[in-house]
């Protein structure tokens, strides 16, 4: 069976299809406007990651912000060892040097 519904990613980086409180219905995904900021405030489920994306006007924090990862990901919705591996992997900047074998291991 073909899946042909659309990908939806929230402001945090994480697939909404695969996110337990989008599948449950207690998030109604991001509505990433000053509207769905608001709208997540009046039900009391405030979110600092999706106001962040709304105020820099990006899309995704951690492929389109420079500050990722900050303060507003602490503890949440990423574990601080994912955190501090994203760090480590951005400061050292060796992947390059794999890309070659990378796409041969995706392939």
């Amino acid at each position: 069976m073909e899946n042909k519904a659309k990908i939806k990613i929230g402001a945090c980086g994480i697939c909404c299809t695969t996110c337990g409180l989008y599948v449950k219905g207690v998030c109604p995904g991001c509505n990433k406007t000053k509207e769905g900021v608001e709208f997540l405030k009046s039900i009391n489920a405030n979110c600092p990651v999706l106001e962040c994306v709304v105020e820099n006007e990006i899309d995704v924090c951690s492929r389109d912000c420079n500050k990722f990862p900050c303060e507003k990901f602490k503890d949440w919705p990423l574990s601080e060892g994912w955190l501090e591996m994203y760090k480590a992997r951005l400061k050292s900047g060796k992947l390059s040097k794999f890309r070659p074998k990378l796409r041969e291991y995706n392939a």
